[in-house]
């Protein structure tokens, strides 16, 4: 157990998804298990409970540690700041407080070209990553100040190097990268953290991603110079851990690109 034992971490789109070669495909569930093995009892949210309830047994048992899980969906057409504000009752009526926040779910409709793109499809990516991080950041906020906590938040080289046919994923992301910015401005005398993870790891979504467009998948999802792709829980988890940590607290509004050699800006 490390730094984060005692403390209470929510993690969005945190349920356990399966490869097909029976692996762990889901970035959600690598970062609670690295979040796990220091000691955070977990929150996590997702919209299939099977998913999360595969997660909360696993982690109890394994680590030793207790988790809350919630089917909450932000989506077009429901009371979304209801959805958040249970999601975050729930976890202070177990847990007593909140320390770290990570924005992870999102849905999207990738492969589809602005052309092709409909009002549904672009909502769907909208309101599931932009919508979601904001209600979830709002209404954690006055724990996160009580706590001097963290933000983390997941966007995209999807946004980043605008890849074709992911139009509203991107646009969710670069908002979610705006988001991002402001609130690291604007919480930084609260002594909250608040920083974006760019990830490039073999998970479900991508796997269903090569199956339904193979074309677009092609153009977009290449090996990165690293040999491999990310692996959810030590690559792309243990990352987040440190951005938890006290050692990474001056480091606020940034940008990680965790891609392998694959995320290379100016």
């Amino acid at each position: 157990m490390g730094f984060l034992t005692g403390k209470t971490a929510i993690i969005t789109g945190g349920g356990r998804a399966t490869l097909s070669d029976g692996s762990c495909g889901s970035i959600g569930y690598g970062i609670a298990t690295a979040y796990a093995k220091e000691g955070a009892n977990l929150t996590l949210t997702g919209r299939n409970v099977k998913k999360l309830e595969d997660a909360k047994e696993e982690l109890e048992r394994l680590y030793g540690i207790k988790v809350l899980a919630v089917q909450a969906d932000v989506s077009a057409g429901a009371d979304n700041k209801a959805v958040v504000e249970q999601v975050i009752k729930q976890t202070v009526e177990e847990f007593g407080r909140i320390d770290v926040l990570i924005n992870n779910a999102q849905a999207s409709a990738s492969g589809v070209s602005i052309a092709d793109h409909t009002t549904e499809q672009f909502d769907l990516a909208i309101y599931s990553g932009l919508y979601a991080a904001y209600y979830y950041m709002q209404a954690c906020y006055p724990y996160l100040a009580e706590a001097k906590g963290s933000v983390i938040n997941f966007a995209s080289g999807a946004g980043l190097f605008g890849h074709y046919g992911q139009c509203s994923y991107a646009a969710a992301k670069e908002g979610i990268r705006g988001l991002t910015r402001v609130a690291a401005t604007e919480w930084g005398k609260d002594g909250i953290n608040v920083n974006v993870v760019c990830p490039l790891a073999w998970t479900v979504q991508l796997e269903n991603f090569e199956k339904a467009y193979p074309d677009a998948f092609k153009a977009n999802v290449k090996m990165p110079p690293a040999g491999h792709y990310g692996d959810v829980e030590k690559e792309i988890g243990r990352v987040c851990v440190q951005l938890a940590s006290p050692d990474f607290k001056f480091m606020s509004g940034e940008t990680i690109t965790l891609e392998g050699g694959m995320g290379l800006r100016p």
